[in-house]
């Protein structure tokens, strides 16, 4: 202690040289030791043991403190104690800080994939406090404790929203030779906040608070590691592997954490009991259900195989027993499967599901027990071909539970992003300010799509739009899906000629029907193709899927692999293959399908990572979340630079962080034609566009059919129709208005018949999707403009409301409506939840609902509950067959009384890239509720081709009147020219 005085009376002009020798502990207290060994000759005995412990204590006290050292962008620290060596923090903006926790003395990360911003090199203070180290970035502060390097973070207002809980051992561990650490970080342990984001995940999950979730890349999973808090803050978590929010150890197979039990009470597993046509034909005990993957079907039993040594067709199998846990709480499960599956715990049934088999899946669930009590498990399951495991993890202390945990098995460091905000809405602006701006799709992006698996000649594709036009049903877009092309010839990106034999008049057909055509694209390439064999000569073809003789499901099956595009010659080669061999037929968007990538179906997590490496920058486990974003940056880079004034649009089937930079909507994947598929759309919508991806999609209706819809039975056909229908009017809702899926067909004549409540019903949400179009593309246009979000969870806009937190079956689209999809078969109303602090009208019937309860809405089969908050001024036009048809068209501007409105119409030329360079108009309205008079304010802006004067109708809804009547008397007409126009409400 007796030195520290000296040290600290040291000049202000030493104080920099003093931080930078204090980020070396060791080499410090060689120099003190130096320094003291100078005057130990001079002390008397006594003296020299006083002053050899004085100084143990003064180098012991000064490790204690660590250091720090000052750079351009930010600080590193040199903690005293804990596992990371270095820690630095770099300032991104006023509102974002970029922390990196290094186990070694070097901070030695790759450049970041997702991340696009650099930081910055002032406007920030970096001061010594009270043991810490405090950086001033602005609107947001960070603390880092020089003892144990734990950093915590401060909003605008001064208040610590997000503070590391210690930090974990790093894990050394080797792939291909390269050196890695698997890490996790626990943040804010019991906090009450909710979490939303993370990307788009299918298990009815809407606030991840308490949740397990797993980012790995998946047909119908997107990881993004992005995840937005309540307390108005964002973490993005720089890891292109696989994580996991939540608890940080993997599911694994139930055995592993629990005592299994026979039916009869035997330990050692459950009792397995296989039927073939309802008889029983084979009982044994299975240590786990584990037909998890590939590898895994060897276990079935021989006894119940054909000639083909597959599982015999008809069979079924039954698991019955118990389990103990050894740990009392909420176990945690998971069951993985296809087909149909179903699960009860002590007789009540969790799970009853179906899926595709070549595409199982989780689904979660919980069940509370205590340590050494026994519970019955029973399981059934129609295995045809298919796949099943039954998973687990332990419960983990409930703070540990209620935390914001992100673990990741391969990585260089700890590295994340904190990005405040006053709202989530400027916490995802942060987001896109780091990964990029999301680009302006074209207009006719937001009209209706139509597709098909899959359209399997020229006229048959042509003729849809032929029929759509025919029959008034609005349409923009028609979608080629794959196997166009001979089939043995995947990966030539060329139509097979003698189902397509003239595809260059096919487009200019459909484009003189005003629509537009989308084209499927894969990654992945036969041997066989000229286009396999340039990008395997120059090393960009991944190997292993064709070492082990992976045949696809074409035909007989051909060997195939994936092509690298991790270096830009790789993603230069595809993209010039793909425009050579189509581009000039006159395609309008690429559909890049199976680009997670999905190399082999039903693969294990280490095998995938080998067949989807070594790619050019690492092995594959290091990068396995990002194929998409960099395989998409390809297509987007080459577009532009042939198109440089288009934008373009690039339907993916999996994102990652950054991808809405690449002009990329994404969709849900091949989700299966079944209710409870449709209510996981909601949530999974919602955090995907939370997570900063604005545009999004479904399949409406569902990718994957049950043989009782296939077959066309008479007893489940109108199931279907309902079920399509519900799924439609919830797709008139969402960002993107899209149908797919395999048969039976999904145009609209082929879902109904003309004048059936059905086909009126589809026929009405199509023209109501393009009469809103104005309010659509205003929103679509403010996803650049202004960082926002097409589809909302409710607490973007009612962050106080805690009910509103919790809701997983409702979003709103915009600011405007609050969308409530049926997601029941049969149901003719369902509850809804009205956040608090507005008034709600009901679309329908115009009657008015107070926010915060919930009420039991109509539901009739032709319409949807669908509300509108009071204040709001929503612009509407005239059905159109397609965007654009008709520029000059009235829009009528629906206002919603009860309260004081303002809105902005946002217009620009829908089509070119000039709204980057300031090429767009704005129309500012309000409403004043106490006088009724509305202000259409002064134009700002100008693009080519705008209107210089249009007809505006106002109508008011609040005094009986139905929103959905759009023939009735509206209350006012105004000419406007630009210049202020004020209308009074008639008393």
């Amino acid at each position: 202690m007796g030195l520290r005085p000296s040290v600290e009376r040291r000049p202000d002009r030493l104080r920099p040289q003093l931080h930078r020798r204090r980020a070396d502990p060791a080499g410090q207290a060689r120099h003190l030791l130096t320094e003291a060994r100078m005057r130990i000759l001079a002390l008397p005995s006594l003296s020299l043991a006083v002053f050899s412990l004085a100084l143990m204590a003064s180098t012991s006290a000064l490790a204690l403190d660590g250091g720090f050292e000052k750079i351009a962008d930010g600080v590193i620290v040199t903690p005293a104690s804990g596992p990371a060596k270095k820690i630095r923090l770099q300032v991104m903006n006023d509102r974002t800080i970029h922390v990196t926790a290094s186990p070694t003395d070097a901070i030695d990360v790759p450049p970041s994939l997702q991340v696009v911003a650099q930081p910055k090199t002032g406007g920030f203070t970096v001061e010594q406090a009270a043991g810490k180290v405090v950086l001033k970035a602005g609107k947001a502060s960070a603390e880092v404790a020089l003892a144990t390097g734990a950093v915590s973070f401060k909003d605008a207002q001064g208040k610590t929203v997000l503070a590391e809980q210690g930090r974990q051992a790093f894990k050394p561990l080797t792939i291909d030779g390269k050196g890695f650490y698997a890490v996790t970080q626990r943040f804010n342990p019991s906090t009450d906040e909710a979490f939303y984001g993370l990307g788009q995940h299918q298990n009815g999950q809407m606030n991840y608070n308490g949740q397990d979730v797993e980012l790995a890349q998946y047909n119908r999973d997107i990881a993004i590691p992005f995840v937005l808090s309540t307390r108005n803050y964002g973490l993005l978590w720089d890891n292109n592997g696989i994580t996991r929010f939540g608890d940080p150890t993997p599911y694994a197979l139930a055995s592993r954490d629990l005592k299994l039990f026979d039916v009869n009470g035997k330990a050692g597993g459950f009792t397995a009991k296989y039927y073939v046509g309802g008889q029983l034909k084979l009982t044994r005990t299975e240590a786990d259900i584990d037909y998890q993957y590939l590898d895994d079907l060897p276990k079935w039993p021989a006894e119940l195989t054909g000639a083909d040594k597959k599982p015999v067709k008809g069979a079924t199998v039954v698991w019955e027993g118990f389990v103990e846990p050894k740990t009392t709480g909420v176990q945690k499960f998971k069951l993985y499967s296809s087909s149909y599956a179903k699960l009860y715990v002590d007789g009540q049934l969790k799970i009853d599901r179906w899926r595709q088999n070549w595409n199982p899946w989780f689904h979660n669930f919980t069940a509370p027990m205590k340590a050494g009590t026994r519970h019955k498990v029973r399981v059934e399951w129609d295995p045809n071909d298919g796949y099943i495991a039954l998973l687990h993890n332990d419960p983990i202390p409930a703070a540990q539970q209620k935390s914001l945990t992100l673990t990741s098995d391969v990585a260089h460091a700890i590295d994340y992003y904190f990005v405040s905000g006053d709202n989530l809405d400027q916490v995802v602006g942060g987001y896109r300010e780091l990964t990029g701006k999301a680009e302006a799709m074209p207009r006719w992006a937001y009209g209706f799509w139509q597709s098909r698996q899959r359209y399997n000649t020229q006229d048959e594709l042509v003729g849809v739009v032929k029929e759509y036009r025919k029959r008034q049903l609005p349409l923009d877009n028609i979608v080629m899906d794959w196997r166009y092309w001979k089939d043995d010839s995947w990966g030539s990106h060329k139509f097979d000629e003698t189902r397509f034999p003239d595809p260059k008049k096919m487009l200019d057909d459909i484009h003189g029907m005003n629509a537009h055509f989308m084209i499927s694209i894969w990654p992945k390439f036969y041997p066989t193709t000229e286009h396999f064999k340039e990008l395997d000569a120059k090393g960009h073809m991944y190997k292993r899927n064709i070492e082990q003789g992976a045949l696809d499901w074409v035909g007989p099956g051909y060997l195939n692999s994936f092509y690298d595009p991790y270096s830009k010659e790789a993603r230069d080669i595809y993209w010039r293959q793909v425009k050579d061999s189509l581009k000039g037929f006159g395609v309008d968007a690429w559909w890049m399908d199976s680009d997670e990538p999905d190399m082999h179906s039903n693969l294990d997590i280490p095998e995938r990572t080998l067949r989807m490496g070594p790619t050019a920058i690492g092995p594959g486990a290091e990068f396995f979340n990002s194929y998409p974003l960099i395989h998409t940056t390809g297509v987007f880079e080459g577009e532009h630079q042939l198109n440089p004034d288009k934008r373009t649009f690039i339907l993916s089937r999996s994102g990652f962080g950054g991808i809405q930079r690449n002009g990329v909507a994404l969709w849900s994947g091949d989700v299966v034609a079944r209710w409870d598929d449709l209510k996981d759309q909601i949530s999974a919508g919602v955090n995907l566009s939370m997570a900063g991806v604005p545009n999004w999609t479904t399949d409406i209706g569902g990718f994957s059919v049950e043989d009782r819809y296939t077959n066309r039975e008479a007893a489940h056909w109108p199931e279907w129709q309902e079920l399509n229908l519900r799924w439609f009017q919830f797709g008139a809702f969402s960002p993107l208005f899209r149908s797919h899926g395999e048969e039976p067909f999904r145009e609209i004549w082929n879902l109904a018949d003309e004048g059936t409540e059905v086909y009126k019903s589809l026929t009405w949400y199509d023209q109501l999707r393009y009469r809103l179009m104005p309010y659509t593309l205003t929103l679509a246009g403010e996803t650049y403009h202004r960082d926002g979000s097409i589809m909302r969870g409710l607490v973007m806009d009612f962050p106080n409301d805690l009910k509103a937190r919790e809701v997983n079956d409702e979003y709103l689209y915009g600011s405007a409506f609050l969308v409530a999809p049926v997601t029941s078969f049969k149901a003719r109303s369902r509850d809804v939840y009205l956040p608090a602090g507005a008034t709600w009208y009901d679309f329908a019937t115009g009657q008015a609902h107070a926010g915060g309860q919930t009420i039991k809405a109509d539901a009739p089969l032709s319409r949807m509950p669908l509300f509108v908050k009071a204040g709001s001024i929503v612009p509407t036009t005239e059905v159109q067959q397609y965007v654009g048809e008709k520029p000059d068209l009235p829009i009528t501007l629906v206002i919603y009384t009860g309260k004081d409105g303002k809105y902005e119409l946002y217009e620009d030329d829908g089509l070119s890239m000039a709204y980057k360079r300031g090429a767009y108009s704005r129309i500012p309205i309000s409403y004043d509720n106490a006088t009724g008079r509305v202000v259409i304010g002064a134009r700002s802006g100008k693009f080519d081709g705008m209107r210089e004067t249009r007809v505006f109708k106002i109508r008011f809804i609040g005094s009986g009147a139905k929103p959905a009547d759009f023939d009735a008397a509206v209350d006012a007409t105004v000419d406007y020219a630009g210049e202020p126009v004020v209308v009074a409400r008639k008393k």
